[in-house]
Protein backbone atom coordinates (compact mmCIF):
# COMPACT_ATOMS: atom_id res chain seq x y z
CA UNK A 1 0.00 0.00 0.00
CA UNK A 2 2.68 2.27 0.78
CA UNK A 3 4.49 1.54 -2.67
CA UNK A 4 0.64 2.22 -4.68
CA UNK A 5 1.44 5.83 -2.55
CA UNK A 6 4.62 6.83 -3.36
CA UNK A 7 4.19 5.55 -7.29
CA UNK A 8 0.89 7.92 -7.34
CA UNK A 9 2.73 10.85 -5.62
CA UNK A 10 5.83 10.28 -8.38
CA UNK A 11 2.85 10.80 -11.27
CA UNK A 12 1.68 13.50 -9.69
CA UNK A 13 5.10 15.68 -9.54
CA UNK A 14 6.81 14.28 -12.51
CA UNK A 15 3.11 14.98 -14.59
CA UNK A 16 3.55 18.63 -12.16
CA UNK A 17 7.04 19.19 -13.05
CA UNK A 18 7.17 18.66 -16.39
CA UNK A 19 4.13 21.06 -16.61
CA UNK A 20 6.24 23.79 -15.34
CA UNK A 21 8.13 24.29 -18.38
CA UNK A 22 4.95 25.83 -19.53
CA UNK A 23 6.32 28.94 -17.91
CA UNK A 24 9.12 28.95 -20.09
CA UNK A 25 7.04 29.09 -23.08
CA UNK A 26 4.53 31.44 -21.71
CA UNK A 27 7.27 33.83 -21.00
CA UNK A 28 8.98 33.17 -24.74
CA UNK A 29 5.43 34.34 -26.34
CA UNK A 30 5.02 37.42 -23.83
CA UNK A 31 8.23 38.44 -24.97
CA UNK A 32 7.61 37.90 -28.19
CA UNK A 33 4.26 39.93 -28.27
CA UNK A 34 5.88 42.68 -25.91
CA UNK A 35 8.57 42.95 -29.18
CA UNK A 36 6.14 43.01 -31.66
CA UNK A 37 4.14 45.25 -30.22
CA UNK A 38 6.14 48.09 -29.35
CA UNK A 39 8.72 47.84 -31.69
CA UNK A 40 7.32 46.42 -34.77
CA UNK A 41 4.01 48.07 -33.73
CA UNK A 42 2.76 44.96 -35.29
CA UNK A 43 0.62 42.84 -31.81
CA UNK A 44 0.01 39.15 -32.01
CA UNK A 45 -3.66 38.39 -31.20
CA UNK A 46 -2.80 34.68 -31.49
CA UNK A 47 -0.10 34.89 -28.98
CA UNK A 48 -2.41 36.29 -26.39
CA UNK A 49 -4.73 34.14 -26.77
CA UNK A 50 -2.25 30.80 -26.54
CA UNK A 51 -0.87 32.92 -23.19
CA UNK A 52 -3.86 32.78 -21.85
CA UNK A 53 -4.00 29.12 -22.32
CA UNK A 54 -0.78 28.23 -21.20
CA UNK A 55 -1.10 29.35 -18.12
CA UNK A 56 -4.57 27.42 -17.90
CA UNK A 57 -2.84 24.45 -18.94
CA UNK A 58 0.08 25.49 -15.77
CA UNK A 59 -2.73 25.82 -13.43
CA UNK A 60 -4.83 22.73 -14.04
CA UNK A 61 -2.20 20.03 -14.59
CA UNK A 62 -0.12 21.28 -11.46
CA UNK A 63 -2.88 20.74 -9.20
CA UNK A 64 -2.43 16.70 -8.63
CA UNK A 65 1.62 17.78 -7.94
CA UNK A 66 0.16 20.49 -5.12
CA UNK A 67 -2.02 17.86 -3.57
CA UNK A 68 0.99 15.39 -3.80
CA UNK A 69 2.98 17.80 -2.01
CA UNK A 70 0.44 18.64 0.78
CA UNK A 71 0.80 22.40 -0.49
CA UNK A 72 -2.73 23.27 -0.87
CA UNK A 73 -3.94 26.13 1.60
CA UNK A 74 -5.72 25.12 4.71
CA UNK A 75 -6.64 26.85 7.79
CA UNK A 76 -3.41 25.62 9.61
CA UNK A 77 -3.39 27.47 12.95
CA UNK A 78 -5.94 24.90 14.32
CA UNK A 79 -5.13 21.80 11.97
CA UNK A 80 -1.56 21.85 12.72
CA UNK A 81 -2.55 21.75 16.47
CA UNK A 82 -4.68 18.66 16.45
CA UNK A 83 -3.40 15.03 16.80
CA UNK A 84 -2.71 13.08 13.70
CA UNK A 85 -5.77 10.60 13.98
CA UNK A 86 -8.13 13.87 14.51
CA UNK A 87 -6.52 15.74 11.50
CA UNK A 88 -6.68 12.33 9.61
CA UNK A 89 -10.63 11.89 10.52
CA UNK A 90 -11.22 16.16 9.48
CA UNK A 91 -9.99 15.32 5.94
CA UNK A 92 -11.57 12.25 5.13
CA UNK A 93 -15.02 13.56 6.05
CA UNK A 94 -13.87 16.91 3.53
CA UNK A 95 -12.46 14.69 0.98
CA UNK A 96 -15.97 12.28 0.67
CA UNK A 97 -18.11 15.19 1.50
CA UNK A 98 -16.54 18.21 -0.66
CA UNK A 99 -13.52 16.42 -2.73
CA UNK A 100 -14.61 13.36 -4.26
CA UNK A 101 -18.47 14.81 -5.44
CA UNK A 102 -16.54 18.18 -6.76
CA UNK A 103 -13.82 17.21 -8.85
CA UNK A 104 -16.14 14.48 -10.31
CA UNK A 105 -18.30 17.07 -11.10
CA UNK A 106 -15.48 18.73 -13.18
CA UNK A 107 -14.69 15.71 -14.51
CA UNK A 108 -18.13 15.45 -15.96
CA UNK A 109 -18.14 18.67 -16.76
CA UNK A 110 -14.74 19.12 -18.49
CA UNK A 111 -15.52 16.12 -20.66
CA UNK A 112 -18.78 17.61 -22.28
CA UNK A 113 -17.05 21.13 -22.61
CA UNK A 114 -14.49 19.17 -24.53
CA UNK A 115 -16.65 16.66 -26.33
CA UNK A 116 -19.10 19.65 -27.41
CA UNK A 117 -15.49 21.79 -28.75
CA UNK A 118 -14.43 19.22 -30.47
CA UNK A 119 -17.38 18.33 -32.34
CA UNK A 120 -17.94 21.78 -33.50
CA UNK A 121 -14.54 22.76 -33.96
CA UNK A 122 -14.30 25.78 -31.87
CA UNK A 123 -12.00 28.56 -31.65
CA UNK A 124 -11.60 31.60 -29.47
CA UNK A 125 -14.43 34.16 -30.31
CA UNK A 126 -12.22 37.46 -29.10
CA UNK A 127 -10.73 37.89 -32.40
CA UNK A 128 -11.25 36.88 -35.93
CA UNK A 129 -9.88 33.09 -37.06
CA UNK A 130 -8.31 32.77 -33.38
CA UNK A 131 -6.64 29.96 -32.24
CA UNK A 132 -8.14 26.34 -31.43
CA UNK A 133 -9.35 25.71 -27.79
CA UNK A 134 -10.57 22.10 -28.03
CA UNK A 135 -6.74 21.28 -27.02
CA UNK A 136 -6.95 23.42 -24.36
CA UNK A 137 -10.44 22.31 -22.86
CA UNK A 138 -9.40 18.97 -23.20
CA UNK A 139 -6.95 19.50 -20.60
CA UNK A 140 -10.05 19.82 -18.18
CA UNK A 141 -10.91 16.45 -17.68
CA UNK A 142 -7.19 15.29 -17.74
CA UNK A 143 -6.68 17.37 -15.16
CA UNK A 144 -9.36 16.10 -12.84
CA UNK A 145 -8.58 12.55 -13.68
CA UNK A 146 -4.89 13.29 -11.94
CA UNK A 147 -6.30 15.35 -8.96
CA UNK A 148 -8.94 12.42 -8.49
CA UNK A 149 -6.78 10.07 -8.78
CA UNK A 150 -3.88 11.58 -6.06
CA UNK A 151 -7.27 12.49 -4.16
CA UNK A 152 -7.95 8.74 -3.43
CA UNK A 153 -3.99 8.39 -2.39
CA UNK A 154 -5.04 11.11 0.12
CA UNK A 155 -7.84 9.05 1.16
CA UNK A 156 -6.12 6.28 1.49
CA UNK A 157 -3.64 8.04 3.61
CA UNK A 158 -6.01 9.27 5.77
CA UNK A 159 -7.45 4.97 6.77
CA UNK A 160 -3.93 4.72 7.18
CA UNK A 161 -3.46 6.91 9.72
CA UNK A 162 -6.84 6.54 11.24
CA UNK A 163 -5.49 2.60 11.86
CA UNK A 164 -2.03 3.21 12.90
CA UNK A 165 -1.93 6.89 14.14
CA UNK A 166 0.76 8.26 12.18
CA UNK A 167 0.89 9.31 8.65
CA UNK A 168 2.44 7.69 6.07
CA UNK A 169 5.14 8.96 4.38
CA UNK A 170 4.48 10.98 0.97
CA UNK A 171 6.94 11.54 -1.96
CA UNK A 172 8.43 15.07 -1.01
CA UNK A 173 10.01 17.42 -3.51
CA UNK A 174 13.34 18.06 -2.06
CA UNK A 175 13.89 21.39 -3.28
CA UNK A 176 11.13 22.69 -0.63
CA UNK A 177 12.76 21.54 2.30
CA UNK A 178 15.79 24.06 1.67
CA UNK A 179 13.61 26.89 1.67
CA UNK A 180 12.12 25.00 5.38
CA UNK A 181 15.76 25.59 6.29
CA UNK A 182 16.17 28.75 5.47
CA UNK A 183 13.23 30.01 7.32
CA UNK A 184 14.15 28.26 10.28
CA UNK A 185 17.88 29.13 10.30
CA UNK A 186 16.43 33.15 10.58
CA UNK A 187 13.63 32.79 13.07
CA UNK A 188 13.84 34.72 15.78
CA UNK A 189 10.76 33.13 17.57
CA UNK A 190 11.87 29.59 18.22
CA UNK A 191 14.41 29.05 20.77
CA UNK A 192 18.21 28.05 19.82
CA UNK A 193 17.90 24.56 20.76
CA UNK A 194 14.33 23.69 19.06
CA UNK A 195 15.81 25.51 15.99
CA UNK A 196 18.99 23.26 16.06
CA UNK A 197 16.53 20.10 16.04
CA UNK A 198 14.16 21.58 13.31
CA UNK A 199 16.90 22.31 11.03
CA UNK A 200 18.28 18.71 12.24
CA UNK A 201 15.53 17.34 10.81
CA UNK A 202 14.59 19.19 7.94
CA UNK A 203 18.06 18.16 6.25
CA UNK A 204 17.02 14.26 7.17
CA UNK A 205 14.32 14.44 5.15
CA UNK A 206 15.66 16.33 3.01
CA UNK A 207 18.90 13.78 2.36
CA UNK A 208 15.80 10.75 2.31
CA UNK A 209 14.42 13.05 -0.39
CA UNK A 210 16.88 13.07 -2.30
CA UNK A 211 18.11 9.29 -1.92
CA UNK A 212 14.28 8.22 -2.82
CA UNK A 213 14.58 10.53 -5.99
CA UNK A 214 17.81 9.32 -7.04
CA UNK A 215 16.46 5.83 -7.53
CA UNK A 216 13.29 6.69 -9.31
Amino acid sequence: MKQLMLTVDKISTYVGKAAAWLIIVLMVMVCIDVFRRYVMSAPSAWIGELSVMSYGVTFMICGAYTLAQNAHVRGDFLYGSMKPRTQALFDLVLYIAFFLPGIAALIYAGYTFAADSWRIGEHTTQIANGPPVYHFKSIIPIAGGLVMLQGIIEIIRCVYCLRTGEWPERLKDAEEIDVVEQQLAASVYVDQEAKEQAIKNAKSIDEAAHHRLGNT
